[in-house]
């Protein structure tokens, strides 16, 4: 059984989405600083989940290759 290329290159890939989500939000903190406490609360605990989202096909093609 030969390894696959498609899970270093996804592993890569999640490190990115990561990366480039965790820049994008952090890059919003002064507005979102100047928030009501509780809207900050419910920005940060959405944007927390919300790049989980992608995730999901990923690992299914790293896995198998089905998109």
């Amino acid at each position: 059984m030969n390894p696959s290329w498609r899970k270093p290159a996804g592993m890569l890939l999640i490190l990115a989405i990561i990366a480039a989500w965790a820049i994008l939000i952090t890059s919003l903190s002064a507005t979102v600083g100047r928030w009501h406490w509780t809207l900050q609360l419910v920005f940060y605990l959405v944007t927390g989940i919300v790049w989980i989202t992608p995730m999901k096909p990923l690992l299914r093609w790293m896995e198998g290759g089905r998109r």
